[in-house]
């Protein structure tokens, strides 16, 4: 249903990743969605098509039902924006004017929605709508790797970031490199923690194991920054009391993990799952493992390391970007420095003895919502006051780092 004009609630629109180029962030924003209609009237633009899909790493899965997650009934949907704009670009903008929204939410992700993002920006300019900016990394890692690439983003992004009232991050990590990448001096900045995605836990017993053995998960893309081969050369020096299942879609052409599965002496011992696997079978896999294992080399956020948490398995993490906040609180955590396998290994013994109990996870949707409240009322939109509890973040600056 559209908001209606005379709701006395602030109306947002988020726009983000949709279902048909599926990944984390399309899970991310239509979590978020849902959540902030609790508290306010949402309608959500997705982002369809975002390049051609030869160029997609996952290309042999696009538009394949994956997910099960579905938008709230209240939440008015979109679907959606295509990567050569027109008319899509025109339909979204006659959506935004239904919508009347106050405040325009674009998740930021990748430098594939730039030109459409501008052009969402240009049109709430003009019907009198407030943006916001929320992001999930400064910039790609893959489009950092191609020199036109990340220069294209670096010089597009400026205008955009011109009309930006305000700014979410996941993390003071991120706001500070935020901060060293853009000059958003004066732009009234939130950091708000990656809510819980717990939304493929089911109330099923988890699958038992063999006696003396302790399953670890590796779960999530498998690309250079993740880290894989530093765990499977680190699990190669593990004894036969351990089982290790991979589950993941090559991109970027990364295959050396899968080379070094295919040579480990412990390749026995490994299950590999090279596919983006639906929510069907998700929850599967976090129930057979007890112990969840994320190498990253380099990290703002995580989704597997979220659903591990919701699971309530420990989690062996590096301690790299955004990862420290968000799994700093959880007493499941068992942090290791990064690209070191022999400190993995060690980490991985320390979480063995963390398994069969489920540790309590501290993410929740409230807090985020608690973050966009306060950023509301902070550029004029949303007047609610906001609980004491709750700290502001500063203006971003350069010198923050």
């Amino acid at each position: 249903m559209p908001a209606s004009p005379l709701s006395s609630r602030t109306r947002v629109v988020v726009v983000g990743s949709g279902w048909h180029f599926l990944s984390g962030i399309s899970y991310y924003t239509c979590r978020l969605s849902n959540a902030l209609q609790e508290r306010y009237d949402v309608g959500t633009i997705l982002m369809r098509r975002l390049l051609p899909a030869r160029l997609y790493p996952g290309r042999d899965r696009v538009g394949q039902p994956l997910s099960d997650l579905r938008y709230a009934d209240d939440v008015r949907v979109f679907d959606g924006i295509d990567w050569w704009v027109v008319p899509s670009v025109r339909r979204a903008t006659r959506f935004l004017r239904e919508q009347q929204p106050d405040v325009l939410v674009l998740q930021w992700w990748t430098g594939a929605v730039l030109h459409s993002y501008l052009a969402l920006a240009l049109a709430a300019r003009r019907l009198g709508i407030r943006v916001v900016v929320e992001f999930h990394e400064v910039q790609d890692t893959a489009e950092l790797r191609h020199r036109w690439a990340a220069r294209y983003v670096r010089a597009a992004i400026r205008p955009l970031l011109r009309r930006t009232a305000g700014v979410v991050v996941h993390s003071a990590y991120d706001r500070d490199a935020l901060a060293c990448a853009y000059d958003l001096a004066g732009v009234p900045a939130e950091i708000a923690l990656h809510g819980p995605f717990d939304h493929h836990v089911v109330d099923t017993p988890r699958t038992p194991g063999p006696d003396g053995v302790c399953r670890l998960l590796y779960f999530g893309t498998i690309r250079p920054y993740k880290g894989l081969e530093d765990l499977i050369e680190a699990f190669g020096t593990l004894g036969p009391e351990y089982h290790l299942t991979v589950v993941g879609e090559t991109w970027e052409g990364w295959t050396r993990p899968a080379e070094l599965i295919a040579s480990s002496p412990a390749r026995d011992r490994i299950t590999f799952v090279n596919r983006y696997v639906p929510d069907t079978e998700v929850n599967d896999y976090f129930a057979a493992a007890d112990a969840v294992v994320l190498p990253y080399r380099r990290s703002s956020a995580s989704g597997p390391l979220h659903i591990a948490m919701s699971h309530g398995l420990p989690v062996v993490v590096t301690s790299v970007g955004g990862l420290v906040e968000a799994a700093g609180p959880y007493p499941g955590t068992v942090f290791v420095p990064p690209a070191e396998p022999g400190e993995l290994a060690a980490g991985i013994k320390s979480a063995a003895g963390l398994t069969g109990r489920r540790h309590a996870d501290p993410s929740s949707w409230e807090r985020t919502l608690d973050a966009y409240q306060r950023l509301f009322t902070r550029i004029g939109i949303d007047q609610e006051s906001v609980t004491s509890s709750n700290q502001t973040a500063p203006l971003l600056s350069p010198d923050l780092r």
